[in-house]
């Protein structure tokens, strides 16, 4: 058996013309098309579908709220919305809502094969339209982000971070950095006030989070 799937898009032609590529090219088995978003949680109710391509704007239940109660109800089905805007609202809302994929109208007859390959897999698929979008929101996010501890950190604390994460004892620490060894317990003392950590044990999760060390 195929890859099933369920389209869900108020336009008959661009319902059919999808429904044509997947079945005919890709190979897939169209078990549904939905012309509302009340219909697309019905039938996706009904047939059990491995994926769902979601239009975002559908009528008597928009596409977002319909991902929503989809995502809610079947945690199996990927759901992969389908739009014409390139809008940073409309991506952030659908992946809120449970969206796995979001593919741009105009690229879905080239990009539908390997978002829903992609989604199947347990990975996320964004349109390579909107990536940018995307990652100016993450970055927008970074800079916005308040100041944690960590952040306080110098170079030669986080060096010493890390070592006292992998196991090195002090005096191995000294010698690795070419100090003292009253200056790592120095810095010792300082990761534990900045962290507020009160055993290796607790300065390695903190090394962990920062990534300089593996679990």
């Amino acid at each position: 058996m195929g890859i099933r799937v369920l389209l869900a898009d108020d336009h008959r032609l661009m319902r059919e013309a999808l429904r044509s590529i997947l079945e005919n090219e890709l190979h897939m088995d169209v078990v549904a098309l939905a012309g509302n978003g009340r219909e697309a949680v019905d039938m996706t109710a009904e047939h059990r579908p491995d994926v769902v391509v979601m239009d975002v704007h559908m009528p008597v239940l928009n596409g977002i709220d319909a991902t929503r109660e989809i995502a809610a109800a079947s945690a199996e089905t990927r759901i992969i919305a389908l739009s014409m805007y390139h809008d940073r609202m409309y991506i952030a809302e659908m992946f809120r809502a449970g969206a796995h994929g979001y593919v741009i109208k105009h690229s879905a007859i080239d990009e539908l094969d390997s978002a829903i390959k992609t989604v199947l897999t347990g990975r996320r698929y964004i349109s390579g339209d909107v990536t940018d979008v995307v990652i100016e929101d993450y970055v927008r996010h970074l800079e916005y982000e308040p100041p944690t501890p960590a952040d306080d950190l110098t170079a030669k604390e986080r060096q010493v971070l890390q070592l006292i994460s992998e196991g090195h004892s002090t005096k191995e620490i000294a010698g690795l950095m070419f100090v003292s060894v009253s200056t790592v317990e120095t810095h010792r003392r300082h990761l534990m006030a900045k962290l507020d950590a009160h055993s290796v044990a607790d300065l390695t999760k903190h090394a962990i989070r920062l990534g300089l060390t593996k679990v």
